[in-house]
C-alpha cells in the first residue's frame, strides 16, 4: 500500500489551483505525465540572478541584469517601424529601453520622467549603447516593488510560458509532505545535501541566488534517484539468489577441444570472460550478465564456449539476433564451431516455412537440437523446448524486455547472457547496465589487421569513387553509407549515390535502407555477403550485424554529421578479412571544432573504449547514447556527466541496506520504502 502521505503528489495535475482541462494537458506534455509528482520533477534548466546591480555601469551586454535608473526622457517613435525608446540614468551612465510597438501612454505611466524605477532584463548593445527590449519586470522602488532576486527557468513549449510554469510549480510544492530521511546520514553531512523537502524548494522557490546550494539540492536529488534505481536493483538480486536456476558444471575438456580446433588462439579478454560465465552458470541460481565488446572483439565465440558448458551438463542454447541476416550468420558461425564437435545446431527464423520448420520445431521440442540461432521466431507459442537453460541475445539494445521475458517463459529459471557491440564508458557502465553483471571484451583477436582511416574532403569523391573501382577489380567488395534515404539536395542520399555508382562503375551495386520491407533489406543483404554484389550502398542499417570478410573499402558520405560510436561501428564493417582495409570519411568543409577533433579522433585509434569516452566527451551522455535506441535509462534528475560517480555510491549503499534489513523494518528501511515508490524504475524480474 503506498504511503498516504505521498497522495497529493500522485494526484492528477488538475487537483492544483488554476489548472483546468485546457491547461491539464499542455502541462503533462511538458512534464512527461499527469502528476503533480511529475510536475515537481520538471527541474528548472537555470536561475536567472534578479538581483538588482549597484549601478547601470555594471549591466553587461549579453547578460540578464537589473538595474535601477532616473527616467531622463521618451523617444517617440517617428513613424515606419522605429521603437519606442525611454533612457534611464544615473550617476555612472544610462540605459535605453526599447519598445516596439509601444504604447506612450501607458510607458508614460509605467515610466514617469524624473522618477526612479528599477528595470530587468537582457543587456544587448546596438551602435554602441546598452539597451534593453521590453524589460521583463518595470518596478517602482518606492512601493517597494522588485522582482524576485531569483527567478527559476524551466523548459516550455507551446501554450505555456515560464511564470505560468512557476506558479503552478509553488502551487505544488505545498503539497510536498515532511518524510523521513533515507539518505545515510554520514554522506548527507559529508556531501552537505538539503533534506528532501528543502532541495525540491531550494531548485522551484530560490530566496537567494546561490550556485553552490542549486548544485547541492539537485546532486541530492539525482542520488535519490540513484539510490531509488538500485534498491530496486539490489532486490532483484537478493530475490535471483534465492531463486532456483540450472547448475551447469564446467566442462574443461569439451571446451578445450573447441579451443583447440580453433585456427586461432583465443585473446585473454575472451578466456576471461568465458571464466566468468563459467562461474555464473555454475552457480544455482540464474544468472544475468552482459557481454560488451567492440567491433570484432569475438563476443560469438565467448558465447559459443558457454553453450558448450551448458550442452554438456543437458541443457538446450537459444542464440536471439533482432534480425534475419544476423541470426543466419550468428548460426553459420556456430555450426562452423560447434557441429564438428557433434553437436546439432540449427536456425529459426521467419524465413522457416513448411516442412522444414515443423522437423526443426520437433527436432527442438524433442531435444535433438542442442543450439538455435534464430529471430523473434523463437519465442512463438509453437516453439518449445525439451530443456532450454541458456539464452544469449545478441544486440540486446534492440530487444524488449518483454520480448526477453517470452523466450525466457520457454524454461524454467534459465540463465541469460546478453551482448553488446556498443563500447560504453567506463564513468557509464553502471547506469546503462543496471541490473547486469559485466564481463567486458577489450583486445582483438589475434592477427587481425588495423584499418586504415582517411578523412577526404567531398572534393575529391571522384577520387574516392576511383578507389572503390580499383578494389572491386580485385574482386574485393565495399560499402558506401549515406546519411539519408532520398531527400536529395547535392546527390548524397542513398538512392541518388546507388544510381550514381551503378553508372560510374558498372558493377553490381546493391541498395539497403530503412524504408525497405524487411525482406527485401533480408535480401539485399544477403546479396551483399554472398558477393553477387561488388558494392553496397547503405543508410546506418548496416551499422551492426553484417560479416562480409571479402569487404575492405567502408565510405562514409557527410561523415560530420555523424556521432563517434556510430562512426566506429560503421568502420567495424571492413577489416574483418586477411586483406588491407580501409575506411574514407567523406566530409564537407569547413569542419566545426568539434567534427574536426571527432574525424581525428576516428583517424587515430580503433579502440572502442577511447571512442566511446571521446564521444561522452564531446557530445554528452544522451545524445551519444542514442538513450532510447541503445536501452539506457532515461532519467527523471540524474545528469550523467554530471552524477555518474553517484550511482556507484548508491550502489553499494544499495546493496547493504538489502543485506542488513531485507524486509525494510529499520526505520530508514521504512524511509526507503517511500523512496521506492517516488522514483524507482521498472526493473526486470527474476521471472522475466
Amino acid at each position: 500500500m503506498r504511503d498516504e502521505r505521498l497522495f497529493p503528489l500522485f494526484a492528477e495535475l488538475d487537483a492544483l489551483p488554476g489548472i483546468g482541462p485546457k491547461l491539464k494537458p499542455t502541462l503533462a506534455r511538458l512534464v512527461g505525465g499527469n502528476t503533480v509528482w511529475d510536475l515537481l520533477l520538471h527541474l528548472p534548466e537555470r536561475w536567472l540572478d534578479r538581483r538588482v546591480r549597484a549601478s547601470l555601469a555594471e549591466a553587461v551586454p549579453g547578460e540578464v541584469a537589473t538595474v535601477e535608473g532616473e527616467v531622463q526622457s521618451h523617444i517617440a517613435p517617428k513613424g515606419g517601424n522605429q521603437p519606442y525608446r525611454v533612457r534611464l540614468a544615473d550617476e555612472t551612465g544610462f540605459l535605453t529601453l526599447v519598445f516596439f510597438r509601444g504604447d506612450g501612454r501607458w510607458l508614460g505611466g509605467q515610466l514617469p520622467m524624473g522618477k526612479s524605477r528599477i528595470v530587468s532584463g537582457r543587456i544587448e548593445e546596438f551602435n554602441g549603447e546598452r539597451q534593453m527590449v521590453h524589460p521583463d519586470h518595470i518596478c517602482d522602488p518606492a512601493r517597494e516593488d522588485r522582482p524576485p532576486p531569483v527567478e527559476p527557468i524551466y523548459g516550455l513549449t507551446a501554450g505555456l510560458s515560464n511564470k505560468r510554469v512557476h506558479t503552478v510549480m509553488l502551487a505544488a510544492l505545498e503539497t510536498l509532505p515532511e518524510l523521513e530521511e533515507w539518505i545515510d546520514p554520514h554522506l548527507l553531512a559529508q556531501r552537505k545535501w538539503p533534506s528532501f523537502g528543502d532541495a525540491l524548494r531550494t531548485l522551484h522557490a530560490p530566496t537567494a541566488f546561490d550556485e553552490l546550494a542549486f548544485f547541492n539540492a539537485r546532486a541530492r536529488l539525482a542520488y535519490d534517484e540513484a539510490l531509488a534505481r538500485e534498491m530496486a536493483f539490489a532486490l532483484a538480486r537478493a530475490a535471483r539468489a534465492v531463486r532456483k536456476g540450472p547448475a551447469m558444471e564446467t566442462d574443461f575438456r569439451a571446451q578445450d577441444k573447441l579451443v583447440t580446433a580453433l585456427p586461432f588462439r583465443p585473446t585473454g579478454a575472451q578466456m576471461r570472460a568465458v571464466k566468468e560465465i563459467a562461474d555464473d552458470l555454475g552457480k544455482p541460481h540464474p544468472m544475468r550478465r552482459m557481454l560488451q565488446g567492440d567491433v570484432g572483439s569475438g563476443k560469438t565465440l565467448v558465447g559459443a564456449l558457454a553453450s558448450v558448458q551448458a550442452i554438456e551438463a543437458g541443457y538446450q542454447v537459444a542464440f536471439m539476433a533482432p534480425t534475419e541476416v544476423l541470426a543466419r550468420q550468428q548460426y553459420a558461425t556456430l555450426d562452423t564451431l560447434l557441429t564438428p564437435l557433434g553437436y546439432k545446431v540449427a536456425a529459426l527464423t521467419g524465413r522457416d516455412k513448411g516442412k522444414a520448420r515443423e522437423a526443426s520445431l520437433m527436432a527442438l521440442a524433442a531435444g535433438e537440437i542442442q543450439v538455435v540461432a534464430g529471430t523473434h521466431a523463437l519465442f512463438q507459442k509453437t516453439v518449445d523446448f525439451k530443456r532450454l537453460g541458456l539464452i544469449i541475445v545478441d544486440e540486446q539494445h534492440r530487444f524488449g524486455v518483454m520480448d526477453r521475458a517470452k523466450l525466457a517463459d520457454k524454461a524454467i529459471s534459465p540463465h541469460i547472457l546478453v551482448m553488446s557491440a556498443t563500447p560504453i564508458p567506463r564513468t557509464l557502465a553502471l547506469a546503462v547496465n543496471g541490473d547486469l553483471d559485466v564481463s567486458v571484451l577489450d583486445e582483438k583477436p589475434f592477427g587481425r589487421k588495423p584499418i586504415k582511416t582517411s578523412a577526404v574532403p567531398d572534393s575529391r569523391i571522384e577520387d574516392v569513387v576511383e578507389a572503390v573501382g580499383r578494389a572491386c577489380g580485385r574482386k574485393e567488395q565495399a560499402f558506401w553509407v549515406c546519411p539519408k534515404v532520398d531527400v536529395d539536395d547535392d546527390g548524397s542520399s542513398a538512392v541518388s549515390r546507388h544510381a550514381a555508382l551503378t553508372d560510374q562503375l558498372g558493377v553490381p551495386v546493391g541498395l539497403v535502407h530503412g524504408r525497405m520491407k524487411a525482406a527485401d533489406k533480408d535480401a539485399a543483404l544477403e546479396d551483399f555477403r554472398a558477393g553477387r554484389t561488388r558494392i553496397l550502398v547503405a543508410t546506418t542499417v548496416i551499422e551492426v550485424g553484417v560479416d562480409v570478410p571479402n569487404a575492405t573499402i567502408m565510405v562514409i558520405e557527410r561523415a560530420e554529421g555523424f556521432g563517434l560510436a556510430q562512426l566506429h561501428q560503421l568502420r567495424g564493417r571492413v577489416g574483418r578479412g586477411d586483406k588491407p582495409s580501409f575506411c574514407l570519411l567523406l566530409y564537407r568543409p569547413p569542419l566545426t571544432e568539434t567534427a574536426q577533433e571527432r574525424l581525428e579522433t576516428l583517424r587515430r585509434t580503433e579502440d572502442g573504449f577511447e571512442i566511446a569516452e571521446a564521444d561522452f566527451r564531446l557530445r554528452g551522455p544522451g545524445d551519444m547514447l542514442g538513450l532510447k535506441q541503445s536501452g539506457a535509462p532515461v532519467f527523471r534528475v540524474i545528469d550523467l556527466s554530471e552524477h555518474s560517480d553517484l550511482i556507484a555510491v548508491a550502489r553499494k549503499d544499495a546493496e547493504v541496506c538489502v543485506l542488513d534489513d531485507p524486509f525494510f523494518h529499520s526505520k530508514r528501511g521504512r524511509a526507503l520504502v517511500t523512496l521506492k515508490t517516488l522514483l524507482a524504475p521498472r526493473v526486470e524480474t527474476p521471472d522475466e
